[in-house]
């Protein structure tokens, strides 16, 4: 079964056609600053299943640091996916963008050395000071 999703706006719709991966719960200061959130819930999705159904002409990218790009919609600016120049073949969706039901659950913290104090991680999900370790993703 495909899972869907769409920008506030509904300019920009896209599909992922394969099995959702747990959800990664980053707390990054750049994913904050970036969504204006505490934290950012992100779903890695192998680029090779993610479609972008509409809106292609909305999307507009950001290098936010060499190597990475945030791709947003240029109308709305809902924040779609990230992608890597060391990674191309992944891409990072923003798990609140998906249409209901979404099977996948969180399923650890990443950056979680640089959370913002104001809002504790409150979970017993393990928590990891920098990026997920590869151990952390088999």
């Amino acid at each position: 079964m495909a899972s869907t999703g769409q920008c506030l706006c509904g300019g920009v719709a896209f599909s992922i056609d394969a099995p959702l991966a747990p959800i990664q719960i980053c707390h990054c200061s750049q994913c904050r600053r970036a969504q204006g959130t505490p934290l950012v819930t992100n779903i890695p999705v192998p680029a090779e299943h993610f479609y972008i159904d509409r809106g292609a002409d909305l999307l507009r990218a950001y290098e936010s640091s060499p190597g990475k790009r945030r791709v947003f919609c240029s109308n709305c600016g809902s924040p779609i996916y990230s992608q890597r120049d060391a990674a191309p073949d992944a891409v990072r969706v923003r798990a609140g963008l998906l249409d209901e039901p979404v099977e996948a659950r969180p399923a650890l913290h990443i950056f979680a050395a640089s959370a913002c104090g104001w809002w504790p991680i409150s979970d017993d999900l393990p928590q990891y000071p920098g990026a997920v370790p590869l151990t952390a993703t088999r």
